[in-house]
Protein backbone atom coordinates (compact mmCIF):
# COMPACT_ATOMS: atom_id res chain seq x y z
CA UNK A 1 0.00 0.00 0.00
CA UNK A 2 1.11 3.16 -0.80
CA UNK A 3 2.35 5.97 2.13
CA UNK A 4 -0.91 7.65 4.22
CA UNK A 5 0.53 11.00 3.30
CA UNK A 6 0.89 9.92 -0.84
CA UNK A 7 -2.51 8.69 -0.61
CA UNK A 8 -4.16 11.71 1.07
CA UNK A 9 -2.08 13.74 -1.69
CA UNK A 10 -2.89 11.82 -4.75
CA UNK A 11 -6.98 12.35 -3.05
CA UNK A 12 -6.47 16.04 -2.75
CA UNK A 13 -5.13 16.33 -6.61
CA UNK A 14 -7.80 14.29 -7.83
CA UNK A 15 -10.60 16.95 -6.71
CA UNK A 16 -11.76 19.45 -8.89
CA UNK A 17 -10.12 23.05 -8.33
CA UNK A 18 -13.15 24.20 -6.86
CA UNK A 19 -13.48 21.99 -3.97
CA UNK A 20 -14.08 23.36 -0.49
CA UNK A 21 -12.67 22.43 2.72
CA UNK A 22 -15.32 20.30 3.77
CA UNK A 23 -15.26 17.89 0.22
CA UNK A 24 -11.58 17.61 0.82
CA UNK A 25 -11.95 16.57 4.47
CA UNK A 26 -14.90 14.20 3.66
CA UNK A 27 -12.57 12.67 0.89
CA UNK A 28 -9.88 12.24 3.68
CA UNK A 29 -12.30 10.44 6.05
CA UNK A 30 -13.56 8.24 3.46
CA UNK A 31 -10.23 7.12 2.45
CA UNK A 32 -9.29 6.60 6.47
CA UNK A 33 -12.25 4.55 6.64
CA UNK A 34 -11.80 2.51 3.10
CA UNK A 35 -7.86 1.97 4.59
CA UNK A 36 -9.00 1.06 8.07
CA UNK A 37 -11.43 -1.64 6.43
CA UNK A 38 -8.62 -3.12 4.16
CA UNK A 39 -6.80 -3.19 7.08
CA UNK A 40 -9.53 -5.26 8.91
CA UNK A 41 -9.57 -7.32 6.24
CA UNK A 42 -6.36 -8.33 6.16
CA UNK A 43 -6.31 -9.22 10.28
CA UNK A 44 -9.27 -11.08 10.35
CA UNK A 45 -11.50 -8.72 12.33
CA UNK A 46 -14.71 -9.00 9.85
CA UNK A 47 -18.01 -10.39 10.56
CA UNK A 48 -19.71 -13.07 8.06
CA UNK A 49 -23.01 -11.85 6.71
CA UNK A 50 -25.24 -14.39 9.25
CA UNK A 51 -23.11 -12.82 11.79
CA UNK A 52 -23.80 -9.16 11.11
CA UNK A 53 -28.03 -9.64 9.89
CA UNK A 54 -27.40 -11.55 13.91
CA UNK A 55 -26.36 -8.53 15.54
CA UNK A 56 -28.81 -6.02 13.65
CA UNK A 57 -31.52 -8.09 14.87
CA UNK A 58 -30.41 -8.00 18.19
CA UNK A 59 -30.78 -3.86 18.18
Amino acid sequence: MEAIKQEALKTIHQLPEDADMDEIMYRLYLLDKIRKGQEAVVQGKTLMSEQLKQEIDAW
